[in-house]
């Protein structure tokens, strides 16, 4: 079932009272409206402008209800300023979908098959909910038995409060003109406001006419609001007996000539009279003795208008301290009403204020003529025209300090009293589930709305916009601090069973710019790590709220100041916490969602969005503040090996092993049919006889450059698609393509080993740089064209100089090769992806590493930079892509002391102290606070390729290429034992977890186990192939080659097989007991089923599965523990059935199995 907007239709039960056009008002205008309507060959747009108060809504209620009447209404959608699903697009397309499917009984099966076919479709962007639940269903009918032409109705566009959305809907409502076996047209009207100006003039002329009401002639529309007047006086005089003829024709005109124009005055002034009762008479009277005659200055005589029926609310029997108080409280409740976000019912109302009900009803009670206010206590009052607000919060308008609200004070009012009633009613588990892995969808919506009532629910959306609009300042220990100290995690529960987490995030990132506008450090560090937390942990939060308490506490960073303040929220069963980093790193997102390597990745020009390419396919866009996915570009039949922007932003270019490059329109939305079909595909570029791998738009815009496994870079008009160049000149595959800033040149790498530069007018070849000995996979024209990077299988990254092709710097430091290399906005820096699974900053002037960001668990296949130059973004091969900060990621320490490249390093169990093995034959211990060295251990004759602590950090091991493994006392840096035997270089060492063995595998092919007391060699493990390469299941990720799975496996085996002898849990926790805390109960509970199994086969499975948790030395994502099972069984991981992984796992938390 599809969410819909219930107040959105023209014939909701809240428009119910709204009225039509009365009969010969508007004539010629209608007649215009129904001529467009009911032709062929017209634009497919006619928009109708006008004034605040001009009549639009009802012109646009008027056409909506002919064409419901005929049968031809396709759908209707009246925007509401304060609506409650009315002043956003979040159900627009979903509102008019349903409509349309309930009107065109051939549409419903179309529309319910999508449904079926993209579950998670309320999910997605406005684009691809257009293009699947209305374009796409729509342009299936076969126009039998059905009408040629149905009418969209939309009313009040202005009033959607997000002009990003409004542009998105002018551009859904033009794609309505692609559509070939029905046709639709849209009706629209609203303010001409410059968004909406602007929009439509993006829509060719002749898709679209233009009428607006305020450039009618004034006679015409006088006589429409004389006809209005008539009729509505002529229903008060009959229905409070006031006589034949009354208030006659001269009092008739005088109403006209003080409307101004404007229906709503008019409209404003029957209410007034209305609500007299038998009083109207008298009203009347009040009305014409207040108004002027400025027939020029229409809404000088509206605000005249309002002021009377302001004024007349307060009765003058009162006292003047009655009166006072009364206006007090009214223009409280005005201001209240005037500043909302969303609108709220009497009841809500009451309790925001901290008032009784009783009072707001009393208090309103004569102020019908300018608010709606239904009749029962849950029913949402609104402000009847937009017209009124804006005059309530304009001082020169109102005129009356009575009245006048002060739009800053409201809002800081506002911020008060949402924060008192969240202090008030928020709570851990608030809606009582009880357990802790209770997912939102498995709660009713029912039981959310019983304990965070609309009160509630409104004041933990808008508090922060409320201070945003205030002009409260914000200090430490001020009311927002303390309430953050008590309430930060309730408040985060409940946006989440709200469905709102992603609001959260844009509030917490809002209520950090107001932080930072002051002096408020305390406060401002609070935020700042509570921004951090909630975008680490964004995906638990929006589906498991409780989870806030547990995991989300519990892996937050040793110095998290929200770990540290909540931490005795924490559930009292979880005994064990696991050891977690000391701070948060660099690294600010996860964006998962790709089911296969990301190849490529880039941010928009804006930095707001970022596109990436993967091998599932797909193409996909984020946003960069809240990490949520936007769109899904599905059409490659191959591969997606390179994305770009072009610099507009408003589209992408992307090159597939399909052999194709394909533009996409982003700001149309997602290419989900073949391009015959779909018109958002711009153009599918062929030509290439192999892989395209990299692709490029020029900095105009105007072309596009890709580079093939063909070895041709080819140069595209992006406009037609024509292929305008083709260069050749490279000997093997080219990897990477680029455009210098002044789109002159174009820069290509290639496995020839070249760098070739290209002018891109003539297509002739410029320059070949030579130098790397490997491939080139990268390549990037700096942003001031004086320098090009390259990134290369060698390992290093070579920055040249473009002008006369000389080498300028070798950036060495990758353990392995690099595959990307971008430059910042200021050419003053070098970032490099690689396949040692890190990213590195450089300093182009002077060649220095800065920066090592760390968290892939796979190659880092693509990297950019933010154009600010604070944050770069990642894709990898592990299948996410990486947000980084590189302010928060600075260098803390330069351990500098080396004469060689360090090729090991690890930390000790306490995190004091960082050991590192280098070239330089020699390992050195380090204090990993100051960055001061400790000591210097020499011994080895050849590079030091491995180290590690001891688990009580007071011994270390080395391991080296002249064969030998060296234990040294990690306080004094006395050589302990030399551990002789192997005949190769050692490659990797560890320690046993009770630190009573060492374990070294060697490059001869076996693994060593040794007494860590006696340096006694205890066994010796052979027989492993030297196919086998290596699981990096070591703590230290950054090792290349970390334990040899055949050896390893054996040597698990042997320690499973002695666990198996045991008798009692608690002696099999102890052998394991240096595991992390959920590698433990994972293999407790496998150790658990393995006993009980009784097919050998389960057995077997389950007995790989604990040798191999017995390998690993940190927690282990689903991936890696697949691959390390696929070596062990022969075959690849994707043989095993993720059912069994699965129940091999018990579902614990320890394995994302789940979603792989």
């Amino acid at each position: 079932m599809l969410p819909t907007a219930a107040d959105a239709p023209f014939n909701a039960y809240r428009q119910q009272n709204d009225p039509t056009c009365l009969s010969n008002t508007r004539v010629d205008l209608l007649q215009e409206i129904y001529d467009w309507a009911d032709g062929r060959d017209k634009p497919c747009i006619f928009w109708l402008g006008g004034l605040a108060g001009t009549g639009t809504s009802t012109i646009a209620r008027t056409v909506a209800t002919k064409y419901s009447q005929q049968g031809s209404l396709g759908a209707s959608f009246f925007f509401s300023r304060g609506g409650v699903d009315v002043s956003h697009a979040g159900k627009f397309v979903t509102t008019i979908a349903v409509q349309l499917a309930n009107n065109i009984p051939a549409l419903m099966s179309n529309v319910c098959n999508t449904i079926i076919e993209y579950s998670d479709i309320t999910s997605q962007s406005l684009r691809d909910q257009w293009r699947h639940l209305v374009l796409g269903p729509l342009s299936k009918l076969d126009g039998k038995g059905c009408y040629f032409s149905y009418i969209l109705v939309v009313d009040g566009l202005h009033e959607c409060d997000d002009e990003n959305d409004i542009r998105i809907i002018l551009q859904l409502l033009a794609e309505v003109r692609s559509l070939e076996t029905v046709q639709l047209r849209v009706f629209l009207t609203s303010r001409p406001e410059r968004p909406i100006r602007y929009g439509l003039s993006q829509i060719p002329d002749a898709e679209q006419r233009d009428v607006v009401l305020h450039f009618i002639p004034l006679s015409i529309v006088n006589h429409d609001i004389s006809i209005f007047l008539q009729h509505n006086l002529n229903l008060i005089a009959s229905e409070w007996s006031l006589g034949a003829g009354w208030p006659g024709e001269q009092v008739i005109k005088r109403l006209v000539d003080y409307s101004g124009g404007l229906f709503i005055w008019a409209a404003t002034v029957c209410q007034f009279i209305r609500e007299g009762r038998r009083f109207a008479a008298k009203r009347l009277d009040i009305i014409l003795e207040s108004s002027g005659t400025g027939v020029n200055a229409p809404e000088k005589q509206l605000d005249e208008i309002y002021l009377t029926v302001l004024r007349h609310s307060i009765s003058p029997d009162y006292t003047s301290a009655e009166a006072e108080e009364l206006r007090r409280i009214l223009k409280s409740l005005l201001g209240s009403i005037a500043t909302l976000f969303s609108p709220l019912s009497i009841l809500s109302l009451s309790k925001l204020a901290n008032t009784s009900q009783e009072e707001v009803e009393r208090t309103l009670d004569d102020l019908h003529a300018i608010l709606d206010i239904p009749s029962e206590s849950t029913g949402l009052v609104r402000i009847l025209h937009p017209s009124f607000r804006d005059f309530l919060l304009d001082r020169k308008r109102c005129g009356d300090s009575n009245f006048w609200v002060n739009e800053k004070l409201a809002h800081g009012l506002h911020a008060t009293s949402c924060i008192q009633l969240m202090s008030k009613f928020l709570k851990q588990d608030i809606c009582g589930v009880t357990w802790p892995d209770i997912l939102v969808a498995d709660v009713e919506n029912s039981q959310v709305e019983q304990y965070l009532p609309p009160e509630i629910q409104y004041a933990c959306l808008y508090w922060i916009q409320h201070l945003q609009k205030s002009s409260v300042q914000l200090h430490d220990n001020d009311q927002v601090h303390r309430f953050l100290r008590v309430h930060l995690l309730h408040w985060l529960e409940a946006l989440s069973w709200m469905d709102k987490t992603s609001d959260g995030i844009l509030a917490i990132l809002s209520l950090e710019a107001l932080v930072l506008a002051g002096e408020s450090l305390t406060l401002q560090a609070f935020v700042y790590d509570a921004k951090r937390f909630v975008l680490y942990n964004r995906l638990a939060i929006e589906q498991v709220p409780l989870q806030l308490y547990g995991s989300a506490l519990v892996f937050a960073p040793e110095k998290s100041i929200v770990r540290r303040h909540f931490e005795n929220s924490i559930p009292s069963w979880i005994t064990r916490k696991p050891r977690v980093q000391a701070d948060w790193n660099a690294a600010l997102q996860t964006l998962e969602g790709h089911s296969g390597q990301v190849s490529s990745v880039a941010f928009s020009p804006d930095g707001k969005q970022v596109v990436s390419g993967s091998h599932d396919k797909t193409v996909r866009l984020w946003g960069t503040v809240t990490g949520a996915m936007l769109q899904i570009l599905k059409g490659h039949l191959g591969p997606v090996s390179s994305v770009a922007f072009s610099p507009d932003g408003k589209q992408v270019v992307s090159g597939s092993h399909d052999m194709t490059v394909r533009l996409w329109d982003t700001t149309r939305g997602a290419a989900l049919q073949t391009l015959s079909e779909w018109p958002s595909v711009l153009q599918t570029l062929e030509g290439h006889l192999d892989w395209v791998s990299s692709v490029a738009f020029s900095p105009g815009g105007k072309q596009v450059a890709s580079g093939s496994h063909d070895r041709t870079v080819r140069l595209w008009d992006a406009a037609t698609g024509a292929a305008l160049q083709t260069l050749e000149g490279h000997s093997d595959w080219v990897s990477s393509v680029a455009f210098s800033p002044d789109g002159k040149q174009v820069a290509s790498g290639s496995h020839d080993r070249t760098v070739r530069l290209w002018d891109a007018a003539t297509g002739a070849a410029l320059q070949t740089l030579e130098g790397h000995s490997d491939w080139v996979s990268s390549v990037a024209f700096s942003p001031d064209g004086k320098q090009v990077a390259s990134g290369s299988d060698d390992r290093t990254v070579r920055l040249w100089d473009a002008a006369v092709g000389a080498a300028l710097q070798t950036l060495k430091g990758h353990s392995g090769p690099v595959s990307s290399v971008a430059f910042s906005q200021d050419s003053k820096q070098v970032v490099s992806g690689s396949h040692d699974m890190t990213v590195q900053l450089w300093d182009t002037a002077t060649g220095a590493m800065l920066q090592t960001l760390d968290g892939h668990s796979n190659w880092v296949s693509s990297i950019a930079f933010l154009p600010n130059g604070k944050q770069v973004v990642s894709g990898s091969h592990d299948m996410i892509v990486q947000l980084w900060d590189t302010v928060i990621g600075a260098v803390l320490q330069t351990l500098d002391s080396h004469l060689g490249r360090v090729l090991s390093m690890a930390f000790s169990p306490s995190g004091k102290q960082v050991v590192s093995g280098s070239e330089d034959k020699t390992v050195r211990l380090w204090d990993a606070i100051t960055g001061a060295m400790l000591q210097t251990l020499k011994g080895h004759s050849g590079w030091v390729l491995s180290v590690a602590f001891s688990p009580d950090g007071k011994q270390v091991v080395s391991g080296s290429e002249d064969k030998t493994v060296r234990l040294w006392d990690a306080t004094t840096g006395v050589a302990l034992q030399t551990l002789e035997g192997h005949s190769g270089q050692v490659l990797t060492v560890a320690f046993s977890p009770n630190g009573k063995q060492v374990v070294s595998v060697s490059e001869d092919e076996t693994v060593r186990l040794w007494d860590a007391v006696t340096g006694a060699s205890l066994q010796t493990l052979e027989g492993h192939s030297s196919e086998v390469t290596s699981v990096a299941f070591s703590q230290d990720a950054k090792v290349d080659q970390a334990l040899w799975a055949n050896g390893m496996f054996r040597w698990a085996t042997l320690q499973l097989q002695s666990l198996c002898e045991q008798k009692s849990d608690e002696a099999i926790r102890e052998r394991v007991g240096r595991l992390p805390a959920k590698l433990e109960d994972l293999y407790m509970e496998l150790y658990l089923k393995f006993t009980k199994y009784e097919a050998e086969a389960d057995r077997q499975i389950t007995r790989i599965a604990l040798s191999w948790l017995l390998c690993a030395q940190r927690t282990l994502k689903s991936t890696e523990f697949l691959a390390a099972l696929s070596i062990t069984l022969g075959r690849p991981s994707s043989s095993l059935t993720k059912e069994a992984v699965l129940d091999m796992c018990c579902n614990l938390v320890a394995f994302d199995v789940a979603t792989t």
